[in-house]
């Protein structure tokens, strides 16, 4: 009965330790995320309303209008574009042109243009 006892309190204490592992990596993970976004905040944005920009697309997402943006960075600052054709992936290049900032003007909307 003892034995059975210890094996169980291993058991417990080996699932809290990789809990807590697994918390750690998270949190770590999250700090790095929130201090790009600090320093986003701090610098001003690499682009201008009207310029047009050439980027790989890393995803696609719904964004706030409802519809599906190619999303892409220029410089490490992020560029939501709409309008973008059926035919375009992840990893094409686009070019799209800045409509407007967001918010603390971290991130951009743009409107696809063609492709370069």
């Amino acid at each position: 009965m003892e034995l059975t006892w210890l094996l169980a309190g291993g058991g417990a204490l080996l699932v809290l330790l990789v809990a807590l592992l697994f918390r750690r990596l998270g949190s770590s993970d999250r700090r790095e995320s929130r201090r790009a976004h600090e320093a986003a905040r701090e610098r001003d944005p690499p682009v201008d309303i009207g310029d047009t920009c050439e980027f790989g697309v890393t995803e696609f997402t719904d964004h706030h209008s409802g519809s599906r943006v190619a999303v892409g960075k220029v410089e490490g600052f992020v560029l939501f574009t709409e309008d973008v054709p059926d035919g375009v992936s992840e990893g094409d290049v686009i070019s799209a042109k800045v409509l407007s900032f967001n918010q603390g003007r971290t991130s951009a909307d743009a409107t696809f243009v063609g492709r370069p």
